[in-house]
Formats: structure tokens, C-alpha cells, sequence
């Protein structure tokens, strides 16, 4: 059975029992944790979210993992510094996904994820073996661990994306499946993305968004039914390719709208799930 969760940003300031209580007390039977400073990865902390977890009630189904160094969402910036595509950060970004994966056995949990960068659309770029490589050692060393990696979406295209995970050739590897990040990246139709990938699709972000308007900018993100993901086709398509994960919700925004909005987006995946959205 899916369970609905949210996704809980990790921070040296987050009180994580109070995160999974609201989580609960909100409706939310799991969650994906967020934590992008790897110093935060330690024996006390873990204890710490294991307990938070336990005492509410709340699987974490997914670590995402972040990274250390320049981070620019955008089409100019973007492709120079996330992820582990460009070159000067590919390294100590490789080495901080699998401090990740380390925090994620500590955690209990199975799986991390994480945005890889902009992977090469053009299997003749100089880049794409290099970038093919270090992710090859990033899903191997997750497998030791009995770890499974998860690519988020929205920096490819679907294709490219399913290219890349054939050529790994691993069985621990799937994608997070970000409803928003398709178009705001300007990439695909979510739901469309499912009928080329939808095997590989272990975990979700539940979000919606606009395309882009602006050839140097992202779309805009909005709340969950107002832009233009059609999550009720999304989860159609997933449940027809036999997906059994978590619908986890993320909004990017701050204070108590935020809550209202997923609130109203459980309510929203609950109606979708019992036959009574279109």
C-alpha cells in the first residue's frame, strides 16, 4: 500500500521530534529526510531522528543526500556547479553521497537520493564517461552497503535518464521521481516521463509547477493541482507499471501556507488514490 508523507529539510537548527510530530498530527505516515550538510552526519544525530521517527510513527523512506559547494538553480549557473557532472566538484561530491549512504544504514533506511547534475544529453561529450564512471563507483559502493541510489528528476530528459541507468546496469538504481522538476526544467510531461522510465521509479516528490517562460530560468512552482503535472495521470501510470512506493509531498515554500498546501495536497492524493479525483 503507498503511504503519504512529506518531505522534512535536516539542519544543524531542525528540532527533527517536533518535524515528525507535525508530520503525524498532519496526516503523514512517512517522510524523506533532506540533509544537505554532511556534517550533520553523525552517530548522535542519527539516534536522535531514529527515536524522533520511532516515537511518531513515521518511515523515512528515502535520505536525500545534498552536497557541499556552489549550488545554482538555473539554466546558466546550473550546469557549472550541481551535482557530480562538473569536474572541480565531482570528488568531494562522490566521497559526501556516500557519507550519505553511510547516515542512511545508520538511519535504517534503504535508499538515498540525490541530483547527479545536468548528465550529458550527447553520448559523444567528453564529459559523460567520466560523469558515467563516478556514478558507476557511487551505485557500487551504495550496493555494499545494501543501498539503493536514487537519480532525481528534472536536469534530463527522461531519455537520457533511462540511458544512463541501462549503462550503470545495476539493480540498485531507480529515480525519485520529482512531478514538478520534468517541467520546470523544461524537460517533459510528467506523466509521459512514466510510460519511459516508470520501472525505475522508487520514491516521489509530489509537486506541480509551470514551464519555463524565461530561457535562463526555472518554471515556477506552485501548490499541487494548480500547474501542470496532472499528478491524477502521473499515479495512474505508476500504479499501471506496478509502483507500490511513497507519494511524498514537497512545497517550496516557507511558513504556515506551506502547511496548508500539504495538507490540502494529502487531501488531494487521498481522494486520488480512493478513485475520487480525475
Amino acid at each position: 500500500m503507498n503511504k503519504l508523507g512529506v518531505l522534512i529539510v535536516y539542519t544543524a537548527e531542525t528540532d527533527i521530534f517536533a518535524e515528525m510530530k507535525k508530520a503525524r498530527e498532519i496526516g503523514c505516515d512517512c517522510c524523506q529526510l533532506s540533509v544537505w550538510n554532511p556534517a550533520l552526519y553523525t552517530d548522535e544525530n542519527a539516534a536522535a531522528i531514529v527515536r524522533a521517527a520511532e516515537e511518531n510513527g513515521i518511515e523515512i523512506s528515502t535520505l536525500w543526500a545534498g552536497w557541499s559547494g556552489p549550488k545554482e538553480w538555473n539554466f546558466t549557473g546550473g550546469p557549472v556547479t550541481l551535482g557530480i557532472v562538473p569536474e572541480p566538484y565531482r570528488m568531494k561530491r562522490t566521497e559526501e553521497i556516500l557519507e550519505g549512504a553511510d547516515f542512511a544504514v545508520k538511519l535504517g533506511v534503504s535508499r538515498i537520493a540525490t541530483h547527479a547534475g545536468f548528465l550529458p544529453e550527447n553520448m559523444t561529450d567528453p564529459q559523460y564517461a567520466a560523469v558515467l564512471a563516478a556514478l558507476r563507483y557511487i551505485v557500487k559502493e551504495c550496493q555494499k552497503r545494501g543501498i539503493s541510489f536514487l537519480f532525481e528528476t528534472g536536469q534530463e530528459t527522461p531519455v537520457v535518464l533511462l540511458r544512463v541507468i541501462e549503462e550503470l546496469g545495476f539493480d540498485n538504481v531507480g529515480i525519485n521521481m520529482d512531478t514538478a522538476n520534468l517541467i520546470l526544467y523544461g524537460k517533459a510531461n510528467s506523466a509521459d516521463a512514466v510510460s519511459v522510465f516508470g520501472k525505475y521509479v522508487m520514491d516521489t516528490h509530489i509537486k506541480d509547477g509551470f514551464y519555463p517562460t524565461d530561457g535562463k530560468q526555472l518554471g515556477r512552482e506552485v501548490a499541487v493541482g494548480e500547474g501542470l503535472a496532472n499528478v491524477p495521470e502521473v499515479i495512474r501510470r505508476l500504479q499501471a507499471v506496478g509502483y507500490t512506493g511513497n507519494y511524498i509531498i514537497e512545497r517550496e515554500i516557507k511558513g504556515e501556507q506551506q502547511t496548508k498546501d500539504i495538507v490540502a495536497t494529502l487531501a488531494y492524493l487521498r481522494s486520488i488514490l480512493n478513485g475520487k479525483a480525475e
